[in-house]
């Protein structure tokens, strides 16, 4: 199984939004989705055989990328399809002539944290109150990679 990643088009988003609300608590909606395409951001699909097996959105800045939304199919997750994604988007990355990439993390997401670490990433600053959590707001942890 080789991996492609095609870029993602306005009418993969019906897909796209479906599996965002099975893997997320508080997923993006269609218009999330829909603005960032609107606005030039990078996002692809990440395939497998045909299948859909993850997605992700990048934002362009000047020398820098930030990732904005990566996600691996629950089902297909522990695999190696995160890290292949991340390399595949360190490259488009680098051809904008970005020097790093940039994230958020939610502190409780392990798998998350541990795959960020992985790959490179490490902890430079926080963002208080950055995310929706059932009991308010939860912090985000700022992680950046050289690319």
């Amino acid at each position: 199984m080789t991996p492609s990643y095609p870029v993602m088009r306005p009418d993969d988003l019906d897909a796209v939004v479906e599996a965002e609300q099975r893997c997320h608590e508080f997923p993006w909606t269609r218009g999330n989705f829909a603005d960032s395409l609107a606005a030039g951001h990078g996002a692809w699909l990440a395939r497998e055989d045909g299948r859909m097996t993850g997605y992700a959105v990048m934002m362009r800045a000047p020398d820098e990328s930030h990732l904005l939304n990566i996600t691996i199919l629950p089902d297909l997750q522990r695999g190696g399809r995160g890290s292949a994604l991340l390399a595949y988007l360190f490259e488009e990355a680098r051809t904008w002539g970005a020097a790093r990439m940039l994230l958020e993390v939610r502190p409780g997401n392990a798998s998350g944290l541990a795959l960020y670490r992985r790959n490179g990433f490490a902890e430079i600053g926080r963002r208080r109150d950055y995310y929706p959590a059932r009991a308010g707001r939860e912090d985000a942890i700022v992680m950046a990679r050289e690319l």
